[in-house]
C-alpha cells in the first residue's frame, strides 16, 4: 500500500517507540556483554532530528534522558517545553554548527559533538566565556576524508586538539565520526577509539542503528540511534 504524505510525516506509534527504544537497549546490553564491557558504560543518545515533540514523548516516559538533534532551530522549537516536564534531559547536537550560531548552541546543548574547525573554536569559546555555560566538546573525525562530509582530516586531529586547548582553553572531551556509507565501519571505529587514546579523551561517538554493536565492540561510549527507535525519517519533497 502506498504511504500518503501524511502518513509519512506522522511520528511512529508510541508503542513502536517503547519497544524500538526496548530492543535498542537490549541490543547495547548483549554487545557490551559480548566485549566484556560494562553495559552501564555505553550511553544512548536517541537521534530525535525530525521528530515531533509528540514523537519523543514515548521515549522520555520510557526513561530515556539522552537525546540527539541535528539543527538549533529545531532544537529550540521544540524542546524547551519538554524540558520543564523533563528537567534532567541532557541534549546532544549532533549536527554541522555555524559559527554564527555557536551562542545558541551553547545556550541549548549540553555536549557538542561536531567541533571541526578553529573558526567554531574560537566562537564557542566566546560564547562559553560570555554565558558561564560550558558544553561538553567532541571533536567531529572525518575518517574517511569525504570532502562533502563535516570533520576534521584525521591527519589535522593532533594540531586541533592542542589549538583548541591552547590558544581558545577549551576542554575537548572526546571524539565523534560517521563513516563513509560504503566502507565497513570498524576500521573507521578503531582510527577514533586509537586517536582518542593518544589524547586521553573519554568520550567516543561513534555507532548508529546499522553499526552500533560494531562500534561498542571498539570502544564507543556513546551511540547515536534515530531509526531503530522512531522509525524511519519523513521522504523530504
Amino acid at each position: 500500500m502506498t504511504e500518503t504524505k501524511s502518513e509519512a510525516d506522522s511520528p511512529a506509534p508510541a508503542s513502536d517507540v517503547a519497544a524500538g527504544l526496548a530492543e535498542v537497549r537490549a541490543g547495547i546490553r548483549q554487545a557490551a556483554q559480548d566485549s566484556a564491557r560494562a553495559p552501564g558504560s555505553i550511553h544512548l543518545v536517541a537521534v530525535s532530528k525530525t521528530v515531533p515533540a509528540a514523537g519523543i514523548l514515548p521515549a522520555l516516559e520510557a526513561g530515556q534522558r539522552l537525546f540527539g538533534e541535528n539543527y538549533v532551530q529545531e532544537t529550540r522549537a521544540k524542546w524547551p517545553a519538554l524540558r520543564e516536564r523533563y528537567p534532567d534531559v541532557e541534549l546532544h547536537l549532533i549536527g554541522p554548527l555555524q559559527s554564527n550560531k555557536a551562542r545558541e548552541a551553547v545556550e541549548l546543548f549540553d555536549v557538542i559533538h561536531s567541533l571541526d574547525r578553529l573558526s567554531l573554536a574560537a566562537a564557542l569559546a566566546k560564547e562559553i566565556a560570555r554565558a558561564g555555560r560550558a558544553p561538553k566538546l567532541l571533536i567531529q573525525v572525518n575518517t574517511g576524508d569525504e570532502p562533502q562530509k563535516g570533520g576534521i582530516s584525521p591527519a589535522q586531529v593532533d594540531v586541533l586538539i592542542a589549538e583548541c586547548r591552547d590558544t581558545h582553553g577549551l576542554a575537548i572531551n572526546g571524539l565523534m565520526c560517521i563513516p563513509p556509507a560504503d566502507d565497513p565501519p570498524s576500521a573507521h571505529f578503531a582510527l577514533l577509539a586509537r586517536i582518542a587514546g593518544r589524547h586521553n579523551l573519554p568520550i567516543l561517538s561513534m555507532g548508529m542503528s546499522a553499526d552500533y554493536p560494531a562500534a561498542i565492540q571498539l570502544g564507543a561510549t556513546h551511540v547515536r540511534v534515530g531509526t531503530a527507535i522512531f522509525g524511519a525519517r519523513p521522504r523530504k519533497g
